[in-house]
């Protein structure tokens, strides 16, 4: 009995919230969610997440970022994967390169490194770089 009512609130939760990694937090690792991401510390790891991703002006993330959507104020190093929308926001700054559906910089931003951009660059790319981990040869 009370088995199901918690699993449902747990159901619940993980679909609509928000994690949050405050200043002054240091994460070492991949993290993975289901659920929107905030970091205003920073994350040494790859982040993957089915929501929107969005990096606070202290924020920092070293890795490869995979997403729906993403705003990005403080400094990413890796390569972005952003299905839908990417927004270079404020003086951020990110060093690597750039796939995604669409693609918004403010002037005070900075970015380096190469953007392919449409809808389909996302997921073809995502399928290959899938096919290479699992060492499975694509020919293209």
């Amino acid at each position: 009995m009370f088995n199901s009512k918690s699993k449902l609130l747990s159901d619940q939760t993980s679909k609509g919230s928000t994690t949050i990694i405050g200043a002054g937090t240091v994460i070492n690792g991949d993290i993975q969610s289901d659920g929107d991401i905030r970091i205003d510390g920073f994350l040494n790891g790859n982040l993957h997440a089915k929501a929107k991703i969005f990096i606070g002006p202290e924020g920092g993330v070293d890795g490869d970022i995979h997403a729906i959507q993403a705003d990005i104020l403080g400094k990413v190093t890796g390569q972005l994967r952003i299905k839908d929308l990417l927004q270079l926001l404020g003086k951020c700054e990110v060093e690597g390169d750039i796939f995604a559906g669409k693609l918004q910089v403010e002037p005070s931003a900075n970015f380096n490194g190469s953007c392919q951009m449409g809808g389909s660059v996302v997921e073809l790319n995502s399928v290959v770089e899938i096919n290479k981990e699992l060492g499975n040869v694509v020919n293209q």
